[in-house]
């Protein structure tokens, strides 16, 4: 799994962050997606291949600019986890 940011411009209200995270989660492999308007930025949790363009270009499509994009290896933590 990977962790992918996006510098989002243009959000401007809750609205804007549905649309974004609408058209974000149609990207095959994305599989959880957050938005923020007040931040700038939308986070995405996809499998490992999925193509960062087909999410940037989801974006653009609503009109949105998309700028810096970062992508690291995410690992779930949560109640249930093992600890290594």
């Amino acid at each position: 799994m990977q962790k992918i940011t996006l510098e989002v411009e243009g959000m401007r209200c809750g609205m804007c962050e549905t649309h974004v995270n609408d058209v974000v989660r149609r990207v095959e492999g994305v599989k959880k997606v957050n938005s923020s308007h007040m931040k700038g930025r939308t986070e995405v949790i996809a499998e490992d291949g999925t193509d960062v363009t087909a999410i940037r270009e989801a974006i653009a499509s609503q009109g949105y600019g998309v700028g810096e994009v970062t992508s690291v290896p995410y690992e779930k933590h949560g109640l249930f986890s093992r600890k290594k």
